[in-house]
């Protein structure tokens, strides 16, 4: 078969729904100033879909800083590599307030989360190591293990049963190979809100003799009394070896970061290919980062004001009868029962007819039948922002319940791609 003709053909689980969901469910657009507030379709909604979790996308000083350093620099600077001509200043200390932030001793920037993710794991393991990981891991982890040529070993989500036996079955390969384990976890899993083990996980490091790397893009800047993560929040910074968090959510930026041992960042900063055969961080990113790193750890209410917010919204979803999981993040997800066809009824409802945005997951992310409508709550939310949600919420499961969403409305036909 022609490779074009394969390629159509098999559309994948998100691609067929494409016809009908483009520009609605699938890459909507959002319009006006990143706010608690924005224009979908010619409407204003209150939007809970933005990691914008303290605010800073449109914070004043941040703006000031971005504004700066665009013009200071323009977004070309510097041209090239970091190791070939796109290393500065700013790069360095951006990466020495990070590894101090984060109590490491050494930092290295990232361009992207997702491919530094994956370049990390690239870089740190031959095909000696054995991984051991949690089934719900992001994407980024799993495309980084495809990479690996040795064995791989996943547990059920959080099942210290499961992961210890895992971590035998490490533990014998290694003994004969002479390599090593690695742990990869999520600080906090971004779908669920809920939080890795890493306190569970760590209980088992002086036995089976791992290192441990932490995902926490969600947690940088959100867990933690001082924000410095889920690492912070569960008292176990001294002993997470590899700490790893991006610029995309607190931060409401772009890059990302890795922090360990001086001599790791060292090896890895002369191993990531992603790195290596990128071009180095825009000047106007590096000193935003700074700037946003600078909120972080100075104006701890933008977080207090995120989590006044966060405990609203899930406390008034739980006293109205509502399913939020687990969740111990603000990522907030609530479970409804029902399927697609219901799920898109409800979701057109909910945007048209009483101005609520937020993300929508179905089959195969979640088991059919199950409907999970994600919230992302951030700092510049108001409570009126929260009661009117929970309120809209009530009166759409009470039509889902009672099959409004399964005989009426018509299913959304998207736009024409592109």
């Amino acid at each position: 078969m022609d490779i074009f003709e394969k390629v159509i053909s098999n559309k994948g689980p998100l691609g067929l729904y494409a016809d009908q969901g483009y520009g609605y469910f699938y890459f909507p657009k959002l319009e006006g100033q990143i706010s608690n507030k924005m224009i979908f379709r010619g409407k204003e909604c209150i939007v809970w879909s933005l990691n914008n979790y303290l605010g800073l996308a449109n914070h004043p000083e941040v703006r000031e800083a971005d504004t700066k350093g665009a013009a200071d620099w323009g977004m070309g600077y510097p041209m090239g590599a970091r190791m070939m001509s796109g290393q500065t200043e700013y790069h360095l200390e951006l990466e020495r307030q990070l590894a101090e932030f984060e109590s490491k001793e050494s930092a290295y920037l990232l361009n992207y989360g997702y491919m530094g993710m994956v370049s990390i794991i690239d870089s740190l393991l031959d095909r000696h190591d054995v991984v051991v990981y949690d089934s719900e891991s992001h994407a980024c982890i799993l495309d980084g293990l495809r990479l690996h040529m040795g064995k791989r070993f996943v547990y059920p989500h959080n099942d210290m049963v499961s992961f210890e036996k895992q971590l035998g079955r490490a533990k014998k390969l290694t003994d004969e190979t002479g390599g090593g384990i690695l742990v990869i976890t999520e600080g906090v899993y971004g779908m669920a809100g809920d939080l890795g083990n890493l306190k569970g996980i760590l209980a088992f490091k002086d036995q089976y003799n791992f290192r441990l790397l932490v995902d926490d893009a969600h947690g940088f800047g959100t867990m933690g009394p001082n924000g410095k993560g889920t690492s912070e929040h569960q008292q176990v910074m001294d002993k997470v070896d590899m700490y790893f968090g991006t610029f995309a959510k607190a931060m409401a930026g772009i890059g990302a970061f890795v922090a360990s041992d001086k001599q790791i960042i060292k090896s890895l900063t002369f191993k990531m290919r992603s790195q290596i055969y990128a071009k180095s961080l825009p000047m106007p990113m590096v000193v935003g980062a700074m700037k946003r790193l600078e909120l972080i750890r100075t104006r701890p209410e933008l977080r207090e004001k995120l989590w006044t917010i966060v405990k609203a919204l899930q406390s008034g979803l739980k006293e109205n009868g509502f399913d939020i999981g687990n969740t111990a993040s603000p990522v907030t997800p609530v479970f409804l029962k029902g399927g697609v066809g219901e799920a898109t009824q409800m979701v057109q409802d909910m945007r048209e007819n009483h101005g609520l945005f937020c993300s929508i997951v179905i089959y195969p992310v979640v088991p059919k039948g199950v409907i999970m409508l994600r919230l992302i709550p951030t700092a510049i939310h108001t409570p009126e922002d929260v009661k009117y949600t929970i309120d809209t919420f009530k009166l759409v499961k009470q039509k889902l319940v009672v099959g409004e969403y399964s005989t009426g409305g018509v299913p959304y036909v998207g736009d024409e791609f592109r």
